[in-house]
C-alpha cells in the first residue's frame, strides 16, 4: 500500500478534545495533555486526570436528619442565648467579666472609662455568643452541610490539564530523559515542536518508543539523534508515513496506552473507589485477552471492538503494537484508510490476498494450522480432544506435494487430493518416483491405503475445503507465487491489518477463515523472537471459532505478549465442555445487557462469591400491661393505624454471588455491561457495572 501524506488535515487533537479538531496553534492543547497528572490506579481505571477516592465509602448522615439536627441545634443555641441575655438564668455568666475588668469600668466616671467598658463588654458578649454558636454548629453538623451542599456550588471546577512543573527536570515537555543522555539538540527540537503545535500524542508515543529501542540497544543513539534533530516531531515515522488516524471514535491516552470505553456506574454494587471513574483498556489488560458476550445491538462492536481496534492502530503508528481485526464487511470497524492492509475475502477489488498456510514452510506446521481451520469445530470438545488425525492426513499430502512442486497446493489441488481422485494422486506418485523421494512416497502410500478404510477423515476435510473452492473465492488463497498474499507472520512488526469476511451465503466459509486466522495468529505469536511488540487479534464475531485447540492457544498468548478480543452473541455458540475452560483462559470478561439467564449462570460461577454484610430486621409487637400503657397504645393505633412494634436488627456475614444469573439477565440497564479485569501482572478488578455510553 503506498504511503499517504503525513499530517493530514482534520486529524484528531493530541489531547482529549473533540474528535476531528486540529491541535491548538501554539501547542497549548498538547502541552496540557502531556502535563496532566496520571496517578497510579486500580486496574481498568482511566488514569488521565484521575482523582483517587478512598477504598471505603464514608458514612453520611441522611439529608433529612442532617438538616433537622442543624435546625434544632440552632434553636437550642438561640434559646440559651436569649435566656442569658434576659437574665432568666441569673447574672452568673457575667462573673468572669467582672473579675477581669476594673470596677471603675462598671460605673464609669470619665468618657475614656465609659468607652473602655463598652468595648470590653461587647467583646465579652461576642466571645460568649461565639462559643454558643460554635457549640451549636458542632452539635448540628453545620460544616458537613457546607461541604456537601454549599461549597460544591461555589467552587469552580478544577481544570483537567496540568500546569508546567516548577523545574525543567520534572517537565515532560522538556524531554528530560534525552537531556540526561546528552542529546540536548534533539531535546530542544522536540520541545520547540511541542510549543508550536507541530507535535501530537502519536508523535510523542512514537519517539518515546524509539528512545526505548535505543536504550535497549536495538537502535543506534547517533542515528536517533540525527533523525530527531533533522525532522523533529516527524522523526521515526511508521512505514506507512501516517502520523494519525483519519478520525477517532473514542478518547485515547497514548501516554498510558489506554482507550476509554465508558464510565463505572455510581452503583452500590460497585466498590466505592471505582464509582464514577472512567474505564480504560490497554495492553496490560488485553494481554490476558477479553471476551464480551451480549445479544445483537447491545454495543459489542460500537462500544468495545471499534474503540479497542482504534487504540491498537494508534499504538501501531507509535511502533508499539501490531493488530489484526477480523469482522464482517461493513461491520463498522473503522475507515479503510486507518489500516495498512485490508484483505476483503471474496471481493474482486481486494488489493490483498490471504495466505492459506500462514507463511509456513514446514508441512507438519501448515497441516496443523489448516486442520484446525477446517475441522477444529468437529473435534471432541471434552478434555484430551484434538485434531491430530486430520493433521496427519493433511501432512501426508502437503509434504509430498511441496517436495515435488516447491510450494503447497492451491485450494482446488488440495480438494482433488483429499477426494482421492486417481489422477492427482497418480501424478504425484509418479513425480515422487522420478525424484527419488522414498520417504515422501511412503507418506503418500499411507494416505492411499487409508482412503478405503471406514472412518477416514479425508472425506470430511474434502467437504470442508470445498467450501473455499467456490467461484467467489477463485482469486484468493493463491500459492503459485504470482502474488504475495498476506501472512500473519507480519505481526513481528507494527502493522495494522483488517480482514473482511464474506457475507451472504458463505457463513460456513467465514467461520473456516476466522478459525484459520486465529490458528495462524496463535502459532505466529509463539514463534516470535522479539516480543517487545504487543500483538492483538480482534475478532468481532467468534461464533464457531472456539475449539479445544483455540482455547489452548489463547492460554499461551499471555506469555507471548499478545492477546485476543473475542465477542459472542451467546455462550451457546461455544460447546458446553469448553465454556468453563474458555472463561478460565480469558482474563477480562464482559457481560452486556440482554444476557440470557443460562449465560449469566456461567458468568456468575466464574466470578465466584464474596463475603458481605446481611442485615435482618424483625418487628415485634409490644404488649402493654398497665392501663395507662394500653390507653397509649390504643391511641397510637387509632392515629397511625398500626400496632406499636419494637424493631430488632441482626447483622451477620454471609457468602453471596458477586453477580447472580438473575441480576445479569434482568438487572443490567441498556447500554451497560458488567466487566471484570485482570492484568498481565495478576492484579484483579471485581465485576464492575459500566456505562458504555459515558
Amino acid at each position: 500500500m503506498p504511503p499517504r501524506p503525513t499530517g493530514a488535515p482534520g486529524a484528531p487533537p493530541a489531547s482529549g478534545g473533540p474528535t476531528g479538531a486540529p491541535p491548538a496553534p501554539d501547542g497549548a492543547g498538547f502541552l496540557g495533555w502531556l502535563r496532566t497528572p496520571r496517578p497510579d490506579a486500580a486496574p481498568g481505571v482511566w488514569r488521565f486526570g484521575h482523582r483517587p477516592r478512598p477504598d471505603e465509602e464514608p458514612e453520611e448522615t441522611p439529608a433529612r436528619q442532617l438538616f433537622s439536627g442543624a435546625l434544632i441545634a440552632f434553636l437550642v443555641g438561640w434559646l440559651f442565648w436569649s435566656l442569658l441575655w434576659n437574665n432568666y438564668l441569673g447574672g452568673y455568666w457575667m462573673w468572669p467579666y467582672y473579675v477581669l475588668t476594673p470596677e471603675e469600668w462598671a460605673k464609669p466616671l470619665t468618657p475614656s472609662e465609659e468607652k473602655a467598658g463598652f468595648v470590653t463588654s461587647t467583646l465579652y458578649y461576642v466571645l460568649v455568643g461565639g462559643g454558643i454558636l460554635l457549640t451549636a454548629a458542632r452539635m448540628g453538623r453545620w460544616p458537613e452541610i457546607w461541604q456537601r451542599y454549599l461549597a460544591p456550588r461555589l467552587r469552580r471546577p478544577a481544570p483537567v490539564t496540568g500546569a508546567a512543573p516548577a523545574t525543567p527536570e520534572e517537565d515532560p515537555a522538556q524531554w528530560p530523559q534525552l537531556r540526561a543522555a546528552g542529546l540536548l539538540g534533539a531535546a530542544d527540537r522536540l520541545t520547540a515542536d511541542a510549543r508550536t503545535g507541530l507535535m501530537r500524542d502519536v508523535d510523542h508515543a512514537r519517539i518515546t518508543r524509539a528512545w526505548q529501542a535505543v536504550r535497549a540497544g536495538r537502535q543506534s543513539m547517533a542515528d536517533f539523534s540525527a533523525a530527531v534533530t533533522a525532522r523533529g516531531a516527524a522523526a521515526c515515522l511508521h512505514p506507512s508515513g501516517d502520523r494519525d488516524l483519519p478520525g477517532r471514535a473514542a478518547p485515547h491516552d497514548l501516554l498510558t496506552a489506554q482507550v476509554r470505553i465508558g464510565t463505572t456506574a455510581d452503583d452500590s454494587r460497585n466498590p466505592y473507589r471505582f464509582r464514577g471513574a472512567g474505564l480504560g483498556l490497554g495492553p496490560d489488560l488485553l494481554g490476558t485477552s477479553l471476551l464480551a458476550v451480549g445479544p445483537a445491538g447491545s454495543g459489542k462492536t460500537g462500544g468495545l471492538v471499534r474503540p479497542v481496534a482504534e487504540s491498537l492502530c494508534l499504538q501501531a503508528l507509535a511502533g508499539r503494537a501490531a493488530v489484526v481485526v477480523v469482522g464482517a464487511a461493513g461491520a463498522g470497524l473503522g475507515a479503510v484508510d486507518g489500516y495498512d492492509i485490508v484483505v476483503r475475502i471474496g471481493a474482486p477489488d481486494s488489493a490483498h490476498d490471504l495466505d492459506l498456510y500462514g507463511g509456513a514452510t514446514d508441512a507438519d506446521e501448515a497441516a496443523a494450522v489448516l486442520a484446525e481451520a477446517l475441522v477444529g469445530d468437529l473435534t471432541d470438545p471434552n478434555p484430551g480432544g484434538d485434531s491430530r488425525r486430520s493433521t496427519t492426513v493433511l501432512a501426508q499430502l502437503l509434504g509430498p506435494f511441496r517436495t515435488v512442486h516447491g510450494r503447497f497446493p492451491s485450494v482446488p489441488e488440495l480438494r482433488g487430493l483429499l477426494d482421492g481422485a486417481p489422477g492427482p494422486l497418480r501424478e504425484l506418485r509418479r513425480a515422487l518416483i522420478d525424484a527419488g523421494q522414498d520417504g515422501m512416497l511412503r507418506e503418500l502410500s499411507a494416505r492411499e491405503r487409508q482412503l478405503s478404510q471406514p472412518g477416514d477423515v479425508g472425506g470430511v476435510l474434502a467437504d470442508r475445503i470445498a467450501l473455499l473452492d467456490r467461484p467467489a473465492f477463485a482469486g484468493f488463497f493463491d500459492t503459485s507465487g504470482a502474488a504475495a498474499p498476506f501472512s500473519l507472520r507480519a505481526i513481528d512488526r507494527p502493522v495494522r491489518v483488517r480482514i473482511d469476511l464474506p457475507q451472504r451465503g458463505h457463513a460456513d466459509a467465514s467461520r473456516i477463515i476466522a478459525r484459520l486466522v486465529l490458528a495462524q495468529f496463535t502459532a505466529c505469536v509463539a514463534a516470535r523472537e522479539d516480543r517487545s511488540l504487543f500483538a492483538c487479534l480482534v475478532l468481532d464475531d467468534a461464533t464457531g471459532v472456539i475449539t479445544p485447540e483455540a482455547v489452548r492457544g489463547i492460554q499461551r498468548l499471555r506469555s507471548g505478549h499478545a492477546g485476543a478480543v473475542l465477542t459472542l452473541r451467546t455462550l451457546d455458540d461455544v460447546p458446553r465442555p469448553l465454556r468453563g475452560p474458555l472463561l478460565g483462559a480469558i482474563g477480562c470478561r464482559m457481560a452486556l445487557a440482554g444476557l440470557t439467564p443460562w449465560d449469566g449462570q456461567d458468568f456468575a460461577e466464574v466470578w465466584g462469591k464474596e463475603w458481605t454484610e446481611a442485615r435482618d430486621v424483625t418487628d415485634r409487637q409490644i404488649i402493654a400491661e398497665t392501663p395507662l400503657g394500653k390507653t397509649a397504645h390504643a391511641l397510637r393505633r387509632v392515629i397511625t393505624g398500626r400496632s406499636p412494634t419494637a424493631r430488632a436488627v441482626t447483622v451477620r456475614q454471609v457468602e453471596r454471588e458477586r453477580w447472580s444469573a438473575s441480576e445479569l439477565a434482568h438487572g443490567v440497564p441498556a447500554g451497560h455491561a458488567v466487566l471484570s479485569l485482570t492484568t498481565v501482572r495478576g492484579e484483579h478488578a471485581p465485576p464492575l457495572l459500566v456505562d458504555l455510553r459515558g
